[in-house]
């Protein structure tokens, strides 16, 4: 049987690349723009199909060479095989195409992608999938489509070093632990002062487990703390040491010192610590604050635009209905003495259309969903009547659906500026300014 021959065009929101077989969308992993590929159709859909490669005919000038030995099986990165610079254009280019289909936004307002400063060695929080069969310990990520534990023995090359590190001493403390097979997950938090946070998710905590994990706490490396969440606990039990992570922001007045913010392990946090204040200093160009401006910030985290912001405003209402996240915040105001912020707990959605009936007003709404989108809390951002949305969202889809709902109450995009939070994945985050028409 012959095989079809295809040359992929783009790649795609999710990392697969595209290319068209018999005039159908094709999506292909692992493919590079600019390879010439013989293919083996997967899955045949009435208005696409995907299809792995079967060999590559001619590669792609813009092929690399993978860093991590387990690429390719490992469910993580997707674009390791893609050179930096076409990582950044496929980037801004699926914001555009997502934007214009989704909003009907042109891409002239779309922006160049701020680039991470680092390509590896950036991420600052990682969960590890925990297998034990056969007295073989497997400490990694699932492999692509399945729950299986790919053992990323080398450590994770987009991880900062220090998880790496921990991450090896957690590999030889866990082989000799009795009940290994109930330990599911690792999570691992390393903050900007060289604290280093472990979290041992599953089985049940006894009073045996405590003891073998306090009695190992030399043997954690650069580890400051250690802490247990029993599969039936909603919370986690501190063992020894730290358990908060704390980073930097910078303020506006760079004369002024950083701020410093602290959040749980467990909570919320970015991911990439230098692109989180490059993600900051574009909201603060795009907002343009003025000392009078009233702003409100949904989704508000434990404080982490809310607090840098505050002494370039008058005033700032934090919402968010976590309430780990809010007493984080809480605590970080205390701590950086920020005078003019309160934060409050609760649905963001019902939060704001309780707003619109209480006839309260902000000169600007800052939001930072998750990845679901706002949702039904468009209609009531809107009944605020700010002057500016600026909206910060990390999945294209839902902030397209959302601009366009808010172009129904009046509100346009200005501008949008992506942000490469996540080097060698399809992931991005973005900054978006929308303003009343």
């Amino acid at each position: 049987m012959t095989l079809p021959v295809a040359v992929i065009d783009k790649l795609a929101f999710g990392g697969n690349g595209v290319c068209r077989i018999d005039g159908k969308v094709c999506f292909v992993p692992f493919s590079c723009p600019g390879d010439e590929v013989s293919l083996r159709v997967t899955a045949d859909k009435k208005s696409y199909c995907t299809a792995s490669i079967a060999e590559i005919l001619h590669p792609s000038a813009f092929r690399t060479t993978p860093v991590c030995v387990i690429f390719g099986s490992c469910g993580g990165c997707s674009w390791q095989h893609v050179s930096y610079t076409v990582q950044l254009e496929q980037k801004r280019k699926i914001l555009a195409e997502t934007f214009w289909r989704g909003a009907r936004v042109p891409e002239e307002l779309i922006g160049d992608v701020v680039a991470a400063p680092l390509q590896y060695g950036y991420r600052s929080r990682l969960q590890f999938k925990i297998s034990s069969r056969n007295g073989k310990l497997r400490i990694g990520f699932y492999r692509q489509g399945s729950h299986q534990v790919e053992d990323a023995a080398g450590g994770c090359p987009v991880a900062l070093p220090a998880i790496n590190q921990v991450l090896e001493c957690c590999r030889r403390v866990l082989q000799s632990y009795p009940d290994v097979r109930s330990i599911s997950q690792l999570s691992i938090d390393a903050g900007d002062s060289g604290l280093v946070v472990v979290i041992h998710h599953g089985g049940v905590v006894t009073a045996k487990n405590r003891a073998y994990f306090i009695e190992r706490s030399g043997d954690f490396g650069p580890c400051t703390g250690i802490l247990l969440k029993a599969d039936n606990k909603q919370s986690c039990e501190k063992l020894w040491g730290s358990a908060e992570i704390s980073y930097r922001m910078n303020q506006a007045d760079l004369r002024q010192a950083p701020l410093e913010l602290t959040y749980s392990p467990g909570g919320f946090a970015q991911v990439n610590q230098q692109q989180n204040i490059s993600m900051l200093n574009v909201v603060r160009q795009l907002a343009a604050f003025t000392p009078a401006d009233q702003l409100l910030d949904l989704y508000c985290g434990n404080g982490n635009f809310s607090l840098p912001l505050a002494a370039e405003v008058a005033s700032v209402v934090g919402i968010e209905g976590n309430a780990d996240s809010i007493r984080a915040a809480e605590y970080n105001q205390e701590l950086n003495k920020v005078a003019n912020a309160r934060f409050f707990c609760d649905d963001v959605t019902v939060a704001v259309h309780r707003l619109v009936e209480e006839g309260q007003r902000f000169d600007t709404v800052l939001l930072d969903p998750p990845r679901s989108g706002a949702g039904d809390a468009v209609s009531g951002i809107a009944g605020l009547q700010p002057n500016k949305i600026i909206y910060v969202s990390c999945d294209p889809s839902t902030l397209a659906r959302d601009c366009g709902l808010l172009a129904v109450h009046g509100y346009s995009v200005v501008r949008s500026v992506p942000i490469d939070m996540f080097p060698q994945t399809y992931h991005l985050e973005s900054v978006t300014l929308l303003c009343r028409s």
